[in-house]
């Protein structure tokens, strides 16, 4: 059987804000994963957009596309071109399970929610001629036991970080503004690998970087604290997502930082009580942000800081706040949010109720425009401010100051060659993916999360 599987491009990539690094970075592994339920005599072809131009000159048996909300009009007319030529299509992600009425438009059966119980029940029906329209899952959720991910599927040389792994689906929180509720309903919503499936996956991967896709890494402490103490002297160094309060509470961190966790992706998202509240981030209500900046830096972790501009107590001053605290805090990236209110969210049935969506149309659902009605803020003020905030976070001047706050000089030098770097080198990057030179730049990489060793009092020790 000639089976292909496609993510198609997002919309932005067609843009003047399209930034091709940002998505040459991770391979679709949920893509390879499903890929791993097919039979070793299959022919499969798995094909990412973002990095490749999409073969039509093709006529698979089955076809698989991943939808996301802004990639969502171009997966259904590629959708559209198979069904014409002949190929079962089916498609599954957050936007078909957020909007299942749209997508079966477009398909021959569609996916509710995380497939990997569903699929291989699929591929039987399939083999049987006798498939359902939808495949909803429920009961049974696990990633347990699974296949080996297809990971010889994926055109390695052509991202940057090959080597990112997920041992995790969902997260124990229930933030408002996520998909996690809706893409998860009817069972579990938070669920891991075993500790010994993960390790062999990590031995799996060559080199020394990895990196931790999964919503909160430190989601199950018990299973993390066993990870983190079997990565102590893999030589490894690696990034990956975790809350305010798992940083702040307990000893997690210190064990992550042991084991090679060099930079950290960290919800802030506001600085508001009653927007946090507001949005059920109930997990940050209490926790203290200055607090947790403090300790990453005492361990040499670097923090990629992420807010969310436009919640509903946010007014003008919310952007020069947002940056003025990421710059005299010293974090290293900030990434920036207009509130967002996807379909299927509790954010997007709320504000639909108070008439306040301005717009249906997915691609402006991109993270970068107002697409409902803001209660202290114009929509142009929101846009305008978003723009604003990323232009001036990332100006030198901003980079330098915040660089040169730290002790450590080597914490001084990573921080000024990694934002920099990440921001104002866009020229070199695009070289860089043009001439298949990607792979050629991990070890940079590797050596800017090399350690950085304070005492417990967050003064420099010793650098290695």
């Amino acid at each position: 059987m000639k089976v292909k599987l496609i993510l198609p491009s997002l919309t932005e990539a067609k843009s003047p804000f399209w930034r091709p690094i940002k998505y040459s970075l991770f391979p679709p592994l949920g893509l390879a994963t499903l890929a791993s339920y097919l039979e070793d005599y299959d022919e499969i072809d798995l094909q990412d957009e973002h990095v490749e131009k999409l073969n039509i000159n093709d006529n698979p048996d089955l076809v698989l596309i991943q939808v996301y909300i802004t990639n969502a009009k171009r997966a259904y007319s590629i959708a559209d071109m198979y069904r014409k030529k002949g190929s079962y299509v089916i498609l599954g992600g957050l936007h078909v399970t957020s909007l299942p009425n749209e997508a079966q438009e477009h398909a021959d059966s569609i996916f509710i929610g995380p497939a990997e119980q569903t699929f291989p029940e699929f591929l039987k029906d399939f083999k049987m001629k006798k498939t359902k329209k939808k495949y909803i899952s429920t009961s049974g959720r696990t990633i347990e036991n699974q296949p080996i991910i297809r990971r010889d599927l994926i055109k390695r040389n052509k991202y940057l970080v090959p080597n990112s792994l997920v041992i995790s689906r969902g997260c124990p929180h229930s933030c408002d503004f996520c998909y996690k509720e809706s893409f998860y309903s009817g069972g579990k919503s938070f669920y891991t690998h075993r500790i010994d499936e993960i390790i062999s996956e990590i031995n799996r991967l060559k080199g020394k970087h990895l990196y931790f896709l999964d919503d909160h890494l430190f989601g199950n402490p018990k299973l993390s604290g066993e990870l983190f103490k079997e990565m102590k002297g893999m030589n490894r160094v690696f990034q990956g997502a975790a809350t305010i309060e798992s940083i702040i509470n307990g000893d997690l961190i210190e064990k992550a930082a042991d084991a090679g966790l060099r930079s950290i992706f960290v919800g802030f998202e506001t600085f508001s009580k009653e927007n946090l509240i507001e949005n059920n981030k109930n997990h940050n209500v209490k926790s203290d942000y200055e607090k947790a900046v403090k300790i990453l830096h005492s361990l040499g972790i670097m923090i990629n800081g992420s807010f969310v501009f436009g919640l509903d107590h946010d007014d003008k001053d919310v952007f020069k706040r947002t940056v003025d605290w990421g710059i005299e805090n010293s974090l290293t990236t900030s990434t920036y949010h207009i509130l967002t209110p996807y379909p299927g969210t509790k954010l997007y049935e709320r504000l639909s109720k108070e008439n306040r969506i301005l717009t249906n149309d997915w691609d402006l659902y991109d993270t970068r425009h107002a697409v409902y009605e803001p209660k202290l803020l114009t929509v142009d003020e929101l846009e305008t401010g978003y723009k604003w905030a990323y232009k001036e976070f990332y100006k030198w001047s901003n980079i330098i100051e915040s660089s040169f706050m730290h002790d450590s000089l080597k914490h001084k030098i990573k921080h000024l060659i990694y934002t920099g770097g990440w921001k104002k080198f866009e020229g070199l990057w695009n070289l860089a993916i043009n001439i298949g030179g990607l792979k050629g730049m991990l070890p940079i990489l590797e050596l800017l999360l090399s350690k950085v060793d304070y005492d417990k009092k967050g003064s420099k020790n010793n650098e290695n």
